[in-house]
C-alpha cells in the first residue's frame, strides 16, 4: 500500500510506500532547487511533524534544520543539479531529516572560515542545537551527488 503524502510546493508528488518495521514514518519531496521551496518545503514539514505527534522542541529543532539544510542545497548545489529530495523520517528513537543533491561536494559544517562572514553559520549552529539534544549532523556521498543532514533523538 502506497501512502501519498500531500505537498503545497511545486514539486512532483512522490508516493512513498509504508516502511516495513513497525513503528517507522517516512516523508520524501522531490523539487526543483529555487529559493521559493525553501519556505514552502518548511511548511510542508511541519504539518507532519504535527500528523507524527513530534515534541514541539524537536519539531522547532528539525524546522530550523529543514530550513538551513534546503537553502544550502539550494545555494550550493542549485547551479549543477536540477533537483533535491528532502526526507524526513521517525523510527528506532530517532527523527532524520536529510537533503540529497547532485553535488559531490561535502559541507565543513562551518569548521574554521571567515568569522567576519555574513553568512556561513547556519549549519554550524544547527550542528550545535543537534549535539545538545543528543544528535547530529551527517554528510555522505551519494553516487554523483551528497546527502546531507541532521539525526536527533524522537524524545
Amino acid at each position: 500500500m502506497l501512502n501519498t503524502i500531500p505537498i503545497p510546493i511545486p514539486a512532483r508528488r512522490v508516493s512513498v510506500p509504508r516502511p516495513s518495521s513497525p513503528g517507522c514514518r517516512r516523508a520524501r519531496w522531490v523539487a526543483r532547487p529555487t529559493v521559493a521551496v525553501v519556505p514552502r518545503l518548511r511548511v510542508s514539514v511541519r504539518v507532519v511533524l504535527d500528523d507524527w505527534r513530534v515534541a514541539p522542541e524537536r519539531g522547532e529543532l528539525l524546522l530550523l534544520a529543514a530550513s538551513e539544510l534546503v537553502t544550502n542545497a539550494v545555494c550550493h548545489a542549485g547551479a549543477v543539479t536540477s533537483r533535491l529530495s528532502a526526507t524526513l523520517a521517525l523510527g528506532g528513537g530517532w527523527l532524520r531529516f536529510e537533503v540529497a543533491d547532485g553535488d559531490p561536494a561535502l559541507p565543513d559544517f562551518g569548521q574554521g572560515g571567515d568569522v567576519e562572514a555574513e553568512g556561513g553559520r547556519g549549519l554550524m549552529i544547527v550542528g550545535l542545537l543537534a549535539a545538545e539534544a543528543g544528535g547530529g549532523l551527517v554528510a555522505f556521498p551519494v553516487g554523483a551527488g551528497k546527502v546531507v543532514g541532521i539525526r536527533v533523538p524522537a524524545v
